[in-house]
Protein backbone atom coordinates (compact mmCIF):
# COMPACT_ATOMS: atom_id res chain seq x y z
CA UNK A 1 0.00 0.00 0.00
CA UNK A 2 1.75 3.23 -0.66
CA UNK A 3 0.47 7.03 0.63
CA UNK A 4 -0.77 7.63 -2.80
CA UNK A 5 -3.39 4.70 -2.06
CA UNK A 6 -4.76 6.28 1.41
CA UNK A 7 -3.72 10.16 1.10
CA UNK A 8 -6.65 11.17 0.60
CA UNK A 9 -8.48 9.10 2.71
CA UNK A 10 -6.53 10.06 5.65
CA UNK A 11 -6.55 13.67 5.54
CA UNK A 12 -10.50 13.25 4.85
CA UNK A 13 -10.99 11.78 8.38
CA UNK A 14 -11.91 13.86 11.35
CA UNK A 15 -12.76 12.48 15.20
CA UNK A 16 -16.23 13.07 16.94
CA UNK A 17 -15.39 16.95 17.66
CA UNK A 18 -14.80 19.92 15.05
CA UNK A 19 -11.45 19.86 13.73
CA UNK A 20 -10.72 16.58 15.65
CA UNK A 21 -9.12 14.19 13.50
CA UNK A 22 -8.96 9.99 13.74
CA UNK A 23 -5.50 8.49 14.71
CA UNK A 24 -6.62 5.69 13.01
CA UNK A 25 -8.73 5.19 9.73
CA UNK A 26 -10.93 1.86 9.47
CA UNK A 27 -12.25 1.44 5.59
CA UNK A 28 -12.90 -1.89 3.36
CA UNK A 29 -11.05 -0.02 0.90
CA UNK A 30 -7.81 -0.25 2.96
CA UNK A 31 -8.48 -3.48 4.22
CA UNK A 32 -7.89 -4.45 0.75
CA UNK A 33 -4.96 -3.12 -0.23
CA UNK A 34 -3.60 -4.56 3.19
CA UNK A 35 -4.53 -8.15 1.97
CA UNK A 36 -2.69 -7.29 -1.27
CA UNK A 37 0.45 -6.04 0.39
CA UNK A 38 0.38 -9.03 2.70
CA UNK A 39 -0.26 -11.91 -0.05
CA UNK A 40 2.71 -9.46 -2.33
CA UNK A 41 5.12 -9.07 0.43
CA UNK A 42 4.54 -11.54 3.16
CA UNK A 43 3.18 -14.81 1.72
CA UNK A 44 5.16 -14.65 -1.78
CA UNK A 45 8.61 -14.68 0.24
CA UNK A 46 7.49 -17.82 1.18
CA UNK A 47 6.93 -19.23 -2.16
CA UNK A 48 9.60 -18.39 -2.99
CA UNK A 49 11.85 -19.30 -0.60
CA UNK A 50 10.43 -23.15 -1.46
CA UNK A 51 11.06 -22.31 -4.83
CA UNK A 52 14.99 -21.84 -4.15
CA UNK A 53 15.36 -24.93 -2.08
CA UNK A 54 14.02 -26.55 -5.35
CA UNK A 55 15.98 -24.92 -7.67
CA UNK A 56 18.82 -26.60 -6.08
CA UNK A 57 18.33 -29.36 -7.99
CA UNK A 58 19.26 -26.77 -11.30
CA UNK A 59 21.85 -25.08 -9.50
CA UNK A 60 23.46 -25.47 -6.15
CA UNK A 61 24.16 -22.55 -3.72
CA UNK A 62 27.05 -21.35 -4.52
CA UNK A 63 29.37 -18.67 -3.28
CA UNK A 64 27.95 -15.93 -5.23
CA UNK A 65 24.15 -16.59 -4.60
CA UNK A 66 25.47 -16.53 -0.72
CA UNK A 67 27.34 -12.83 -1.57
CA UNK A 68 23.96 -11.69 -3.03
CA UNK A 69 21.54 -12.57 -0.38
CA UNK A 70 24.02 -11.19 1.99
CA UNK A 71 24.78 -8.09 0.06
CA UNK A 72 21.05 -7.64 -0.31
CA UNK A 73 20.06 -8.93 3.60
CA UNK A 74 22.31 -6.25 4.85
CA UNK A 75 21.83 -2.76 2.71
CA UNK A 76 18.18 -3.43 3.06
CA UNK A 77 18.31 -4.48 6.63
CA UNK A 78 20.27 -1.45 7.14
CA UNK A 79 17.86 0.76 5.70
CA UNK A 80 15.23 -0.50 7.53
CA UNK A 81 17.07 -0.63 11.17
CA UNK A 82 19.18 2.92 10.24
CA UNK A 83 17.07 4.72 8.00
CA UNK A 84 13.04 3.76 8.89
CA UNK A 85 13.94 3.21 12.82
CA UNK A 86 16.23 5.52 13.66
CA UNK A 87 16.02 8.31 11.38
CA UNK A 88 12.58 8.89 10.03
CA UNK A 89 10.62 7.33 13.26
CA UNK A 90 12.39 8.41 16.28
CA UNK A 91 14.47 11.31 14.69
CA UNK A 92 17.71 10.06 16.60
CA UNK A 93 20.05 12.32 14.01
CA UNK A 94 20.21 14.61 11.64
CA UNK A 95 21.69 13.12 8.10
CA UNK A 96 22.27 14.83 4.60
CA UNK A 97 19.61 14.91 1.95
CA UNK A 98 20.97 12.47 0.09
CA UNK A 99 21.88 10.15 2.80
CA UNK A 100 18.12 10.19 4.07
CA UNK A 101 16.46 9.08 0.28
CA UNK A 102 19.04 6.45 0.28
CA UNK A 103 18.26 4.91 3.69
CA UNK A 104 14.37 5.67 2.07
CA UNK A 105 14.96 3.67 -1.00
CA UNK A 106 17.02 0.81 0.86
CA UNK A 107 14.31 0.39 3.30
CA UNK A 108 11.62 0.24 0.73
CA UNK A 109 13.59 -2.53 -0.57
CA UNK A 110 12.86 -4.60 2.20
CA UNK A 111 9.31 -5.06 1.58
CA UNK A 112 8.20 -4.05 4.51
CA UNK A 113 5.76 -1.10 3.82
CA UNK A 114 6.10 2.48 2.06
CA UNK A 115 8.22 4.65 4.41
CA UNK A 116 5.50 7.13 5.89
CA UNK A 117 3.22 3.94 6.28
CA UNK A 118 6.15 2.07 8.40
CA UNK A 119 6.61 5.61 10.34
CA UNK A 120 3.46 5.90 11.27
CA UNK A 121 2.82 1.82 12.30
CA UNK A 122 5.72 2.17 14.58
CA UNK A 123 4.72 5.71 16.39
CA UNK A 124 1.48 4.23 16.86
CA UNK A 125 2.88 0.96 18.37
CA UNK A 126 5.33 3.53 20.88
CA UNK A 127 2.62 5.06 22.21
CA UNK A 128 0.04 2.08 22.86
CA UNK A 129 3.01 -0.63 23.09
CA UNK A 130 1.72 -3.78 24.84
CA UNK A 131 -2.08 -1.83 25.20
CA UNK A 132 -5.05 -1.82 23.49
CA UNK A 133 -4.29 0.08 20.26
CA UNK A 134 -0.90 -1.47 19.97
CA UNK A 135 -1.27 -2.81 16.08
CA UNK A 136 1.10 -5.93 16.67
CA UNK A 137 1.31 -6.52 20.23
CA UNK A 138 1.94 -10.73 21.47
CA UNK A 139 0.42 -9.41 25.02
CA UNK A 140 -3.73 -8.65 24.45
CA UNK A 141 -4.46 -12.19 23.53
CA UNK A 142 -5.49 -14.13 26.83
CA UNK A 143 -3.87 -15.62 29.21
CA UNK A 144 -1.94 -19.08 29.52
CA UNK A 145 -0.25 -20.83 26.77
CA UNK A 146 -2.96 -20.47 24.33
CA UNK A 147 -3.23 -16.75 24.34
CA UNK A 148 0.35 -16.65 24.15
CA UNK A 149 0.60 -18.85 21.42
CA UNK A 150 -2.24 -16.90 19.49
CA UNK A 151 0.00 -13.39 20.96
CA UNK A 152 2.60 -14.30 18.93
CA UNK A 153 1.32 -15.92 16.20
CA UNK A 154 -0.98 -12.09 15.93
CA UNK A 155 2.27 -10.42 16.44
CA UNK A 156 4.58 -12.15 14.20
CA UNK A 157 2.64 -12.40 11.63
CA UNK A 158 -0.42 -12.53 11.14
CA UNK A 159 -1.74 -8.85 12.14
CA UNK A 160 -0.34 -7.32 9.00
CA UNK A 161 -3.31 -9.23 7.07
CA UNK A 162 -5.52 -6.65 8.39
CA UNK A 163 -5.93 -3.77 11.24
CA UNK A 164 -6.31 0.02 11.56
CA UNK A 165 -4.44 1.98 9.47
CA UNK A 166 -2.56 4.82 11.28
CA UNK A 167 -3.95 8.27 9.81
CA UNK A 168 -0.62 9.65 8.87
CA UNK A 169 -1.17 12.98 8.71
CA UNK A 170 -2.02 12.40 12.69
CA UNK A 171 1.65 10.53 12.73
CA UNK A 172 3.42 11.32 10.36
CA UNK A 173 3.15 15.05 9.59
CA UNK A 174 7.08 15.85 9.54
CA UNK A 175 7.21 13.60 6.21
CA UNK A 176 4.26 14.39 4.60
CA UNK A 177 5.70 17.96 4.46
CA UNK A 178 8.73 16.41 2.96
CA UNK A 179 8.20 16.08 -0.50
CA UNK A 180 11.48 13.90 -1.51
CA UNK A 181 10.20 11.33 1.18
CA UNK A 182 6.38 11.12 -0.35
CA UNK A 183 7.97 10.63 -3.81
CA UNK A 184 10.40 7.77 -2.70
CA UNK A 185 6.81 6.45 -0.35
CA UNK A 186 4.94 6.55 -3.51
CA UNK A 187 6.96 4.70 -5.70
CA UNK A 188 7.73 1.79 -3.12
CA UNK A 189 6.33 -1.11 -5.29
CA UNK A 190 9.03 0.37 -7.93
CA UNK A 191 11.60 -0.16 -4.90
CA UNK A 192 10.90 -3.11 -4.14
CA UNK A 193 10.97 -4.36 -7.69
CA UNK A 194 14.37 -2.85 -8.00
CA UNK A 195 15.66 -4.79 -4.61
CA UNK A 196 14.55 -8.27 -6.68
CA UNK A 197 15.91 -7.16 -10.07
CA UNK A 198 18.75 -6.25 -8.74
CA UNK A 199 20.37 -9.38 -7.45
CA UNK A 200 19.00 -11.24 -10.76
CA UNK A 201 21.19 -8.58 -12.91
CA UNK A 202 23.92 -8.96 -11.16
CA UNK A 203 23.87 -12.80 -10.79
CA UNK A 204 23.34 -12.82 -14.61
CA UNK A 205 26.21 -10.79 -15.43
CA UNK A 206 28.68 -12.18 -13.08
CA UNK A 207 28.25 -15.80 -14.31
CA UNK A 208 27.09 -14.95 -17.67
CA UNK A 209 24.30 -17.52 -16.53
CA UNK A 210 20.67 -17.49 -16.65
CA UNK A 211 20.27 -19.95 -14.29
CA UNK A 212 22.69 -17.42 -11.90
CA UNK A 213 19.84 -14.72 -12.79
CA UNK A 214 16.95 -17.13 -11.37
CA UNK A 215 19.12 -18.28 -9.00
CA UNK A 216 19.99 -14.57 -7.90
CA UNK A 217 16.60 -13.71 -7.84
CA UNK A 218 15.49 -16.21 -5.60
CA UNK A 219 18.09 -15.85 -3.01
CA UNK A 220 19.18 -12.13 -3.02
CA UNK A 221 15.46 -11.41 -3.60
CA UNK A 222 12.30 -13.43 -2.18
CA UNK A 223 14.71 -15.67 0.66
CA UNK A 224 16.77 -12.21 1.39
CA UNK A 225 12.87 -10.61 1.90
CA UNK A 226 11.83 -13.71 3.89
CA UNK A 227 14.57 -13.55 6.35
CA UNK A 228 14.83 -10.04 6.81
CA UNK A 229 10.93 -10.12 7.00
CA UNK A 230 10.97 -12.90 9.90
CA UNK A 231 13.95 -11.33 11.73
CA UNK A 232 11.84 -7.98 12.09
CA UNK A 233 8.56 -9.23 13.02
CA UNK A 234 10.75 -11.73 15.86
CA UNK A 235 11.64 -8.20 17.72
CA UNK A 236 7.94 -7.47 17.74
CA UNK A 237 7.22 -10.90 19.20
CA UNK A 238 9.23 -12.73 21.21
CA UNK A 239 11.28 -10.10 22.30
CA UNK A 240 7.95 -8.56 23.82
CA UNK A 241 7.28 -11.75 25.66
CA UNK A 242 11.17 -13.16 26.17
CA UNK A 243 14.29 -11.64 27.10
CA UNK A 244 16.47 -9.70 29.50
CA UNK A 245 15.00 -6.30 31.06
CA UNK A 246 17.94 -3.80 32.69
CA UNK A 247 15.71 -0.72 32.06
CA UNK A 248 12.16 0.70 33.19
CA UNK A 249 9.95 0.85 30.34
CA UNK A 250 5.90 0.71 30.18
CA UNK A 251 5.81 -2.06 28.02
CA UNK A 252 6.93 -5.63 28.17
CA UNK A 253 9.73 -5.36 25.72
CA UNK A 254 13.19 -7.45 26.61
CA UNK A 255 16.59 -7.79 24.98
CA UNK A 256 17.56 -10.32 23.26
CA UNK A 257 21.60 -9.83 23.14
CA UNK A 258 22.61 -12.98 21.37
CA UNK A 259 20.72 -12.47 18.62
CA UNK A 260 22.44 -8.60 18.17
CA UNK A 261 24.31 -9.29 15.00
CA UNK A 262 21.76 -10.82 13.15
CA UNK A 263 19.41 -8.24 13.90
CA UNK A 264 21.76 -5.45 12.85
CA UNK A 265 21.07 -4.11 16.88
CA UNK A 266 17.89 -4.08 17.28
CA UNK A 267 17.53 -7.00 19.52
CA UNK A 268 18.25 -4.35 22.08
CA UNK A 269 14.64 -4.16 22.31
CA UNK A 270 14.47 -2.91 25.97
CA UNK A 271 17.35 -0.57 25.79
CA UNK A 272 15.50 1.53 22.86
CA UNK A 273 11.77 1.60 24.52
CA UNK A 274 13.74 2.97 27.46
CA UNK A 275 15.77 5.23 25.25
CA UNK A 276 13.89 5.61 21.86
CA UNK A 277 15.73 8.76 21.07
CA UNK A 278 18.67 7.43 21.08
CA UNK A 279 20.04 5.87 17.98
CA UNK A 280 22.28 3.50 19.88
CA UNK A 281 20.24 0.50 20.80
CA UNK A 282 23.49 -1.32 22.45
CA UNK A 283 24.00 2.08 24.80
CA UNK A 284 27.75 0.49 25.31
CA UNK A 285 30.50 -0.05 23.11
CA UNK A 286 30.71 -3.83 24.09
CA UNK A 287 26.62 -4.48 22.85
CA UNK A 288 26.92 -5.12 19.40
CA UNK A 289 24.50 -2.81 17.31
CA UNK A 290 26.07 -2.63 13.14
CA UNK A 291 23.07 0.03 12.88
CA UNK A 292 24.62 2.39 15.43
CA UNK A 293 28.07 1.77 13.43
CA UNK A 294 26.71 3.15 10.28
CA UNK A 295 25.41 5.81 12.22
CA UNK A 296 29.00 6.55 13.52
CA UNK A 297 30.84 6.10 10.37
CA UNK A 298 28.42 8.18 8.59
CA UNK A 299 29.06 10.91 11.50
CA UNK A 300 32.71 10.91 10.97
CA UNK A 301 32.19 11.39 7.58
CA UNK A 302 30.23 14.63 8.19
CA UNK A 303 27.14 13.30 6.76
CA UNK A 304 25.04 12.36 9.85
CA UNK A 305 25.06 14.58 13.04
CA UNK A 306 23.48 15.52 15.93
CA UNK A 307 23.28 11.63 18.01
CA UNK A 308 20.79 11.91 20.59
CA UNK A 309 22.66 9.64 22.81
CA UNK A 310 21.60 9.58 26.01
CA UNK A 311 24.15 10.85 29.37
CA UNK A 312 25.35 8.08 31.28
CA UNK A 313 23.53 9.61 34.30
CA UNK A 314 20.07 9.49 32.46
CA UNK A 315 20.66 5.63 31.26
CA UNK A 316 21.61 4.75 35.43
CA UNK A 317 18.39 6.28 36.47
CA UNK A 318 16.48 4.04 34.46
CA UNK A 319 17.95 1.17 35.28
CA UNK A 320 15.76 -1.77 37.45
CA UNK A 321 18.19 -3.06 40.03
CA UNK A 322 17.41 -5.96 42.52
CA UNK A 323 14.02 -5.26 44.81
CA UNK A 324 13.13 -2.26 42.54
CA UNK A 325 9.23 -2.32 41.32
CA UNK A 326 9.01 -2.58 37.69
CA UNK A 327 5.91 -0.72 35.77
CA UNK A 328 3.06 -2.78 35.39
CA UNK A 329 2.83 -3.80 31.64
Amino acid sequence: MTEGEVSSTASGQTGHGPGARRKTIDSPYIHRLQRRHFLLFDILPILGTVAAVAFLAVRPFGVTDFALLFGMWLITGLGVTVGYHRLFTHRTFKARPWVTWVLAVTGSMAGQGPVVSWVALHRRHHEYSDREGDPHSPNLSGQGWRGRLRGLAHSHFLWMRRHEYPNVVHYAPDLIKDRALVRISRLYYYWVLLGLALPAVLGGVLTMSWTAAVSGLLWGGLVRIFVLEHIVWAINSFLHMFGTRPYESRENSHNGGVFALATLGESWHNNHHAFPDSPSFGLDWYRLDPGFWLIKSLAVLGLAWDLKVPSRTRIAAKRITPGSTRPAT
